[in-house]
């Protein structure tokens, strides 16, 4: 069974998936063929239903419920940092500030919308947004992925993505960046299968890390390399990303929540009803 699976390009989803596409993990039948895009335009093909399964950001989910379930693994959450807002160093920003977003859909996309409801959004390729601070076209941008560790140093930052969402949710719970999600055409023991294979798939990464690193860089498939892809895969593409705890579910409910809130989705949605019921696994054994 050919198997489509579209990720972004940035190192944590290249990380997670190529223990699959260098063949440390069992597929069984599955042939898997990989797309890489950015997180913009894996939102919006989300919305066209163009792939099997797909990366997403947490906060396109409930728009695109009835096409797709959530899945478990390979998972990116912010513990203490994530996104940034950076401008040019000493400038004063203005209530109606023109700023850089990486996309509509995106997660920090719907939080920047709610602290700066007045400001004038402008959405572009999330590798355009520093250049485009710098160059004056924006007053300021959100950095994700792996530029947030690494800017020009004429600039500085407005705000921490992950104190904004403190404030929002009064709580000690992780910032939810992206997951991913699987169409629900596909048949439920299929679906729980592909679901394993890629829990595998990031646990196996983990456990190689340092091979599957060095085979990354080698082959020039990600940006970033040596002390700054460690520290970043540290960040998004841990133990933590293998499969959803309780304690990242209920801060994807809180998104969830706040959305609805905000009147950004049309209804309140638990996630726990769009995850693959794993126990229909037991069930057809009984």
């Amino acid at each position: 069974m050919k198997v489509q699976i579209a990720h972004s390009p940035d190192a944590d989803d290249i990380f997670m998936y190529y223990a699959i596409a260098f063949g440390w993990v069992d597929t069984k039948d599955y042939e898997f063929e990989n797309f890489a895009l950015d997180i913009e335009t894996l939102n919006i093909e989300a919305l066209k239903n163009s792939y099997t399964v797909t990366a997403i950001s947490f906060a396109l989910y409930p728009k695109i419920r009835e096409e797709y379930a959530l899945l478990r693994p390979a998972v990116s959450f912010g513990y203490g940092y994530g996104p940034k807002v950076i401008k040019q160093k000493g400038k004063k920003l203005r209530p109606n500030f023109k700023i850089a977003l990486s996309g509509e859909n995106t997660t920090n996309a719907m939080l920047i919308r709610l602290k700066y409801p007045n400001a004038r959004f402008k959405y572009m390729n999330f590798l355009d947004i520093e250049s485009a601070v710098l160059n004056g076209e924006v007053d300021a941008g959100v950095l994700i992925h792996e530029s947030i560790l690494n800017f020009d140093k004429t600039l500085e930052v407005e705000l921490e993505l992950w104190d904004w969402w403190q404030e929002l949710v009064n709580e000690d719970l992780p910032l939810p960046l992206g997951g991913m999600a699987i169409r629900r055409s596909i048949p439920l023991n299929r679906a729980i299968e592909i679901e394993e294979i890629l829990i595998d798939g990031v646990r196996v990464a983990n456990k190689r890390k340092k091979e599957l690193s060095d085979l990354l860089v080698e082959k020039s498939l990600v940006r970033i390399e040596n002390k700054m892809l460690d520290r970043y895969l540290d960040m998004y593409a841990s133990n933590e990303s293998i499969s959803l705890s309780d304690t990242q579910i209920e801060a994807i409910n809180k998104l969830f929540e706040i959305g609805y809130k905000y009147k950004e989705y049309e209804c309140p949605i638990d996630v726990k009803d769009f995850l693959i019921p794993k126990e229909y696994k037991e069930w057809r054994n009984i």
